[in-house]
């Protein structure tokens, strides 16, 4: 497929610190297409969470472009065209796991029993049926990891950017989560953009992308 999700132009952001502008990100250029399985490394503050920001719609660029000529206007792309998954948790403290999980499907409206299915497959999929009616409050910090993944999963997204989703967790906890993550992609044209600072899971993805000083350098 030649269709383009991601097509970023010379995107800079700078952000104001008081008065002093501080460039984040300088001038990225770069593309992401169907089935890209690309690592996004480098040091910390070297812009991988904001670039990931930019590719979700959840930032703005100050200078040059970035759009979505296969996944429409910027108001379109979430939930059902891009998922997101943090590194933090992210899981919301009243509803419970499954209601979680459908949450975005229901601001797409799905209609609720649908929502319902689809959300609990996406569990079903990472073995997290058995903690389905519980709160956030009462699962393991693993699990809620687990579930913001599936949540992130249960609408069929084109693209997934993970912004540091194993960052939480132990070596072979990471590792199963991931696991479980490429299984659900695999022979699809899904795209999927990890920011990382574990060498064992960029090694997983066919391309590395380096960030250093708000610059993409080699590899990519």
């Amino acid at each position: 497929m030649s269709s383009i999700y991601v097509s970023m132009k010379d995107a800079g952001r700078t952000y104001l610190q008081g008065k002093i502008p501080v460039q984040v990100l300088a001038s990225i250029t770069g593309a992401v297409v169907p089935g890209d399985r690309i690592a996004v490394v480098g040091p910390s503050g070297s812009g991988k969470s904001t670039l990931l920001h930019l590719m979700g719609g959840l930032d703005t660029p100050t200078s040059g472009s970035i759009s979505w000529p296969e996944l429409g206007p910027k108001r379109d792309l979430r939930p059902k065209k891009i998922g997101l998954i943090f590194q933090t948790e992210s899981l919301l403290a009243p509803l419970t796991v499954v209601e979680n999980v459908e949450l975005p499907l229901l601001l797409e409206d799905v209609k609720p029993v649908e929502a319902r299915v689809a959300a609990r497959k996406a569990l079903k999929d990472f073995d997290l049926e058995t903690i389905a009616d519980k709160l956030p409050e009462e699962v393991s910090g693993g699990q809620a990891q687990r579930v913001a993944v599936a949540r992130a999963l249960a609408s069929g997204p084109k693209l997934i950017l993970a912004d540091e989703p194993t960052g939480q967790l132990d070596h072979p906890t990471a590792q199963r989560l991931f696991d479980v993550l490429l299984a659900s992609i695999e022979n699809s044209y899904t795209a999927l953009i990890v920011a990382t600072h574990d060498p064992a899971i960029a090694g997983r993805l066919r391309t590395t992308w380096h960030l250093r000083y708000g610059r993409l350098e080699g590899g990519q």
